[in-house]
């Protein structure tokens, strides 16, 4: 791309040499949407991020008082609550909202605390015909006006309108409900720009939770998120993945404040491999041993590219679009003929600060949200995994989220699969990510210009939140 490009600010930064995702993108089977092989991004300097910001607990603080209130949280799925009365509790750093399914349909949140003295009204998600304090039995109805005060004649100075509970705003998107505590700031359609529009594509909507895990990880936040928006260590924590991974030759692209989109290829080989003696049928084979959403998390072993044989003169990349395009046809009832090699396969994955990231594309979708666990040193890492809903049939109920304890594996969640194994060989890096940061003598984190240039943009965002600037 030419230096004059606008969509590049500043001078273009190095890139790997070898195959770009560009391209792959240009010898693609099927036309591929320009946005994901265009560079876009803002050349973000090379300083250092403060060490303290993962480890101090006065940093911690500031978060919880000027971001988190001010940010659209990734709070649920419509499938986790289908009908009216239905709600979830969702819960962050100290906070706890309800978030329930009205009469009509729409979808409405409230501070889930009893105006009365102080108990929470929920402490698990469910079905409800009001919302009742355990307590003493103050009562709302589902749309949050006061129902009943209990020896009303005792509560003389309180009026109906004064004991509304609070509401917290809401937004739709793609299946998604999302809450920001604050009134003001962006429209969600705005927080999330350009996604709405990318996603037209792929259609979230039409998806369901079909497998939740969640993880209680020695880290911060941050830490174990940040690791999930570089690709490039692969190459050391993932081996077995190189085979098939372009992981050093993934774009970035960064889009204003909020949004990040990385494409890192697959049915590639990586650039730190030596491809002598490499048939493409090996790339093939071993993306069908070590891919984290290949069909055996979803009950198909003919699905995936299991059976694939690449033909004389074809790619390994296209051989496993044509087999992936068949399947998901077969399986899921939508016909993906059109799609690219690219949105078959490759690792699409959003970033929406602060702590939301769905991949794209038409195979089954990982979506990860991370959340800080009562401290400074520990975070609830949650997977789900989304499918098509077949047309004609109803969006099923997504299931209950699995949640794993500190001291359990991943691979005690067999419904990952080998993703389980893919995020064992990450948590033998965060603690000891953490526990270093705690001793570091210079305070300084550095990161490389392109390759964690994501990483930049979130800690910018962070950092002018904290300081009033967003």
């Amino acid at each position: 791309m030419a230096e004059s490009d606008p969509r590049i600010k500043g001078a273009p930064l190095a890139r790997c040499p070898g195959e770009s995702v560009r391209d792959l993108a240009l010898a693609d089977t099927n036309p591929v949407p320009e946005f994901l092989y265009t560079d876009e991004y803002e050349n973000l300097g090379s300083a250092p991020i403060p060490a303290s910001r993962y480890t101090d607990p006065a940093f911690f603080e500031l978060e919880r008082q000027k971001m988190w209130p001010r940010v659209w949280q990734f709070a649920a799925r419509e499938e986790e609550l289908p009908e009216p009365g239905d709600y979830i509790v969702y819960e962050n750093v100290g906070r706890s909202f309800i978030v329930i399914r009205q009469e009509d349909g729409s979808v409405r949140a409230f501070a889930n605390v009893c105006l009365h003295r102080g108990r929470k009204l929920k402490t698990g998600d469910g079905w409800t015909g009001e919302l009742q304090c355990p307590f003493h039995g103050f009562t709302w109805n589902n749309d949050g006006t006061l129902k009943q005060i209990p020896c009303r004649w005792d509560f003389s100075h309180l009026s109906d309108e004064a004991m509304k509970l609070p509401e917290i705003s809401v937004g739709r998107w793609g299946g998604y409900i999302f809450l920001r505590e604050a009134a003001e700031g962006p429209s969600l359609e705005d927080y999330l720009a350009p996604m709405p529009e990318h996603f037209q594509r792929w259609k979230h909507e039409e998806c369901a939770t079909a497998l939740w895990v969640g993880k209680v990880v020695p880290a911060n936040w941050k830490v174990v998120m940040e690791a999930f928006m570089e690709s490039w260590h692969t190459v050391v924590t993932h081996p077995q993945l190189l085979p098939f991974t372009g992981d050093a030759n993934s774009l970035y692209n960064i889009y204003g404040d909020y949004v990040n989109m990385t494409v890192t290829p697959f049915g590639t080989m990586s650039p730190h491999l030596d491809p002598k003696g490499r048939p493409q049928q090996w790339i093939v084979d071993e993306f069908v041993k070590y891919n984290g959403r290949s069909s055996d998390n979803y009950e198909d072993q003919d699905a995936g590219g299991f059976n694939v044989k690449v033909p004389e003169g074809m790619t390994a990349r296209a051989a496993l679009g044509a087999s992936l395009r068949e399947t998901t046809t077969r399986m899921f009832g939508h016909d993906v003929s059109f799609a690219s090699d690219a949105e078959m396969m490759d690792a699409i994955l959003y970033n929406v600060f602060p702590n939301f990231s769905p991949w794209a594309g038409f195979q089954p979708n990982i979506v990860y949200r991370w959340r800080p666990w009562h401290d400074v040193d520990h975070c609830l890492m949650e997977v789900r995994i989304l499918t098509r809903v077949p047309p004609g049939q109803e969006r099923p109920r997504a299931p209950e989220m699995k949640l794993l304890g500190l001291d359990q594996k991943w691979t005690e969640a067999p419904e990952l699969g080998i993703l389980g194994d893919v995020f064992e060989q990450d948590m033998e890096n965060l603690p000891y990510v953490q526990t270093g940061l705690k001793a570091t003598m210079n305070d300084r984190v550095e990161l490389a210009n392109y390759q964690e240039i994501q990483i930049r943009q979130f800690q910018n965002t962070l950092a002018k939140f904290v300081e009033g600037k967003l």
